[in-house]
Parts: C-alpha cells; structure tokens; sequence
C-alpha cells in the first residue's frame, strides 16, 4: 500500500493525555507514513510532547496556530499544506483513539480506488461504542435528514475518519468552506461527491472520547439543520464550489 504517499493529519487541543500515545501507535503501525499535528495553542503542553517525538521522528510534522481555532480551518490549512508537498492520500482522523488507527490501512486500501473514503459508522449497523441513547439518536436521525434533503448516498455524513485522494482535495475551493466544525465534514462529502467523483463509505467502529475533555456542543445540531440546506440550496444554483 502506499503509505509514503500518504499524510494523516489529527488537529489537536488540550490532548496531552493522548498525543504520545496516539504519536507512537502511528508509526509503530505505519512507519513510512507522515503525521501533520495542527495545534491550536493547547495550554497544557500538547505542543511539547510533540516536539519532543519530532527529534525521534522525521515524518512528524506540527503546525503551530495562536488560540483555538476551530475544525474547518485545521483541516484546510492541512490539506494546503499537503498539496504543496505533493502527498496523494490525505488522512482526517481525531486523537482521542475514537477513531482507531488500525482501521487506517482499511481506507487506505480502499482509497486507491476512489476519491473519498469515509469510515461509516452506520453501514452495516450501528457502529458505536459508549454512546448515550439519545445522543446516538440524534445523531442516526440527522444522517437520515441530511441524505434526504442532499440526496447524497451516504449513511455517516458527519464522521471525521477520512482519507481524501489529491485528486478530491484540488477539485475543492479550501478558501471557500462555509461550515465551521462537525458541519465541515458534511460539506466536504457533498462538494466531493457533488462532482461525480467517487465516494465509498467502509465500516467503522467509533468508540467514544476515553481520556480527555469532548467539544462537541449542543449548538452543532441546530448549526447541522440550517447548512444542510443552505449547501443544497447552493448546489441547486450552481454555486457550491
């Protein structure tokens, strides 16, 4: 597999019970692949550990942002700076082990073949551990709210385990993104997929944040209703991208 084309990129805020973990399970797993940390001025030390593993690793990269400044803007200024060093296969991926990094090789293998990858975690079931019911819930009904106003024929259409092909990341305008946080990962599936290119979900298991504070916020359910339809409004216009 091609795992010196390839970059993972894991946005990291206040992650000190984590990162070192999470740094040493990377490369013990895949050796030959890059890590980007996009830190957002974590005041507990994240930045260190990290600088610390970087004389230990040469495929472990940081950038260093000034205050918290949200998902959308981690993501894009780690795709520019992929593409700038000509990587092929782009990982989004959290770095509390929600996402475990054993499955990377599974959308790696599939993103060989297709655009955009998406680790589901509702294909072929439900596919998450330690949820509340009503937040598992909510979340299932808001997938299904969105394939039916966006008719996008994704089940998981806000997960954050990705892996773009260089070919998706150049089709996207990154300085034209109008969603901020979970809602990101929505409007990148629908803009991808939007230009016929091709998107292909591969199961998952989500397990929920084991070290560490969640920030994910009840605002995002409502932030999730309106840009729903304003993305589709857009594309109805032909001004999406």
């Amino acid at each position: 597999m091609p795992f010196h084309e390839t970059l993972i990129i894991i946005p990291t805020y206040n992650e000190i019970d984590n990162i070192e973990r999470m740094i040493n399970t990377i490369f013990e797993l895949y050796p030959e692949v890059s890590l980007l940390i996009i830190e957002d001025g974590s005041p507990d030390g994240t930045a260190n550990v990290v600088k610390e593993y970087q004389k230990k690793f040469k495929n472990l990269f940081m950038i260093e942002r000034t205050g918290k400044q949200g998902l959308a803007t981690a993501y894009t200024t780690g795709f520019k700076w992929a593409l700038d060093r000509n990587y092929n296969y782009v990982f989004e991926m959290d770095c509390d082990f929600s996402h475990d990094p054993k499955q990377v090789k599974d959308l790696l293998t599939e993103a060989t073949q297709n655009e955009l990858v998406i680790g589901s975690r509702y294909i072929d079931g439900i596919r998450i551990i330690n949820w509340p019911f009503h937040r598992l819930l909510l979340s299932y009904l808001a997938s299904i709210y969105t394939r039916f106003i966006t008719n996008i024929p994704v089940h998981d259409t806000t997960g954050g385990f990705k892996c773009f092909s260089r070919k998706a990341l150049e089709s996207l305008n990154l300085d034209n993104v109008i969603s901020k946080g979970y809602i990101f990962q929505l409007e990148l599936n629908y803009k991808v997929w939007s230009q016929g290119l091709r998107v292909k979900e591969v199961p998952i298991i989500f397990y929920e944040r084991r070290d560490g504070q969640s920030k994910m916020g009840g605002g995002i359910v409502f932030e999730a209703l309106f840009a729903v339809l304003k993305l589709r409004i857009l594309n109805i216009f032909g001004k999406l991208n």
